[in-house]
C-alpha cells in the first residue's frame, strides 16, 4: 500500500479524506440503488410469471438486465459526484 501511495503522490494524485455528510450520502445513494434494483426484480419475475413464450422470456430478461445496468451507472454517477464534492 505504501508504494502505491507513494507511486500516487509521484504522480499527483491527492487523497482528500471523505467527510461524514459525503459518506452517509454515499450510503444513501447505494441503498436506493439496491432498492430500486430489488423493485425491478419482483416486477420482472412477476411480469414473467406467466410468459410462455422463450422470445418473450429472453427480451423480458434482456430488458432486466438493461434496467439493472441504468441503475448501477446511475448510482455510480451520483457517487462520483458526491466524492468530487460537487
Amino acid at each position: 500500500m505504501a508504494r502505491l501511495r507513494q507511486k500516487d503522490a509521484d504522480a499527483g494524485i491527492v487523497e482528500v479524506p471523505l467527510t461524514d455528510a459525503q459518506r452517509e450520502a454515499i450510503a444513501e445513494a447505494r441503498r436506493v440503488c439496491e432498492a430500486r434494483i430489488a423493485e425491478a426484480q419482483i416486477l420482472h419475475s412477476s411480469t414473467t410469471a406467466g410468459v410462455f413464450d422463450p422470445a418473450a422470456q429472453l427480451a423480458a430478461d434482456d430488458e432486466l438486465r438493461r434496467d439493472i445496468q441504468r441503475l448501477r451507472d446511475d448510482a455510480d454517477r451520483k457517487v462520483a459526484k458526491i466524492r468530487s464534492g460537487a
